[in-house]
């Protein structure tokens, strides 16, 4: 981000900002409109809510998953008191963290991993354990060979929970089929003892996906509704700014994390939710997550095209088209270190591109970090300088390679 100041030109394929275009100006001001023009509906969005957050956005939440996953509101299903609002989902994580770990506890995380999240496993003293991936997300062998090496050094105990990014992972774009979150939950339920195992599922870019079929969440897996913990923001298809996340968590850790909660900020600015309440509650929503989708798919296929026409011809440069989200993974050939430390980034920034170092996204223990990958995100640039970022990437893989 410091480059990015430093260097205004710089064609900036590194963060996972929203497209500035398709912010959602109109459906705001309408939803602001509808809550300012009745006196009482105004001074109630503008008092404080609950910690838990405002009850019918969380039922409305509940509603939209529900569906998505097919399932009815039955007695199988979780109940809106499951439903905590937070400050986006990385607050929410935070607070999953803060009640579910002591220092030195372990979470096993897809390697690579959203390297936000690791950081707040760094910040609180926390381990985070790499396993490796492939086209449809974490395997499930190295998972259960990770669980018991873990065992072998005595860390059983300190084992937590289990981290993924089931939709359009953040860094590598993968989106896990059906069949491997059920293996993987699986696993996680069988080696949960007298001290469970809990399975965080990420799932801030489920709406953002472009094509393939409807994935049904890891939590409609779990069956008795205590593994899954589900994570989920309107940052990305709605608006990074509002600020509105979500957690759908078992029954048994919402008095912890809403204590943890209360002491922070006695509930999430509430005015941001009665927003939210009137754009889900009416077409705005639907209407906008429509037009992002087109937009940003438009973003996916340039980047996509271009790495064809300019990376495809480098040898050892391979990437896995997304089927949604933001983010494309770029592996470069071995010898080439992706880092701050390394000569690629500096030859990239003389050539006009700034990308996200893969260093930063793996986790330091279990399968290692590799330092020849990088993050390139499509969400913020117009097409045409998506094309030009690439092509001068191209041109700066190429001089480090010489």
């Amino acid at each position: 981000m410091a480059q990015a100041l430093a260097n205004p030109d710089l064609i900036s394929l590194a963060a996972g900002f929203v497209d500035q275009q398709t912010l959602p100006v109109e459906p705001v001001r309408t939803a602001i409109e509808t809550i300012l023009k009745d006196e009482v509906t105004a001074c109630q969005a503008l008092q404080y809510g609950t910690t838990a957050g405002d009850e019918p956005l969380r039922q409305a939440i509940l509603a939209m998953t529900l569906e998505a996953d097919g399932i009815a509101a039955d007695s199988r299903a979780p109940t809106v008191d499951q439903v905590v609002l937070t400050a986006g989902s990385n607050q929410l994580l935070h607070l999953v963290a803060e009640t579910l770990l002591d220092p030195g506890d372990i979470v096993i995380c897809a390697s690579p991993s959203y390297f936000v999240f690791l950081g707040i496993l760094g910040y609180l003293g926390a381990r985070a354990v790499g396993v490796d991936v492939d086209a449809e997300g974490m395997l499930p062998g190295r998972l259960e060979q990770t669980l018991e090496q873990l065992e072998r050094q005595g860390d059983r105990d300190r084992i937590k929970a289990v981290y993924l990014v089931p939709y359009s992972d953040n860094p590598a774009g993968i989106t896990m089929s059906a069949k491997r979150g059920e293996e993987i939950l699986e696993i996680v339920c069988r080696w949960s003892g007298d001290q469970r195992i809990h399975l965080i599922a990420d799932e801030a870019y489920r709406s953002l996906q472009y094509e393939g079929e409807n994935v049904p969440s890891i939590r409609s897996l779990d069956h008795d509704g205590q593994t899954v913990i589900v994570a989920g923001t309107f940052s990305k298809s709605f608006s990074p700014g509002m600020r509105v996340g979500w957690g759908i968590l078992p029954a048994e850790l919402v008095d912890s994390l809403l204590d943890q909660k209360g002491n922070i900020d006695f509930g999430s600015p509430f005015f941001n939710q009665r927003v939210m309440r009137e754009v889900v509650s009416s077409a705005l929503y639907g209407d906008h997550i429509e037009k992002i989708r087109a937009a940003y798919q438009e973003k996916r296929d340039t980047l996509l095209a271009a790495a064809s026409d300019h990376l495809a011809m480098i040898k050892g440069v391979k990437w896995q088209p997304p089927t949604g989200g933001l983010y494309v993974w770029l592996e470069l050939p071995g010898e080439v270190n992706t880092g701050p430390g390394g000569t690629l980034m500096a030859a990239a920034i003389n050539a006009g591109v700034l990308y996200v170092p893969g260093e930063y996204c793996f986790p330091s223990e279990g399968e290692g970090v590799r330092y020849n990958y990088i993050r390139l995100s499509y969400g913020v640039q117009s097409v045409e300088r998506i094309e030009q970022g690439i092509e001068a990437l191209a041109r700066a893989i190429q001089k480090t390679l010489v």
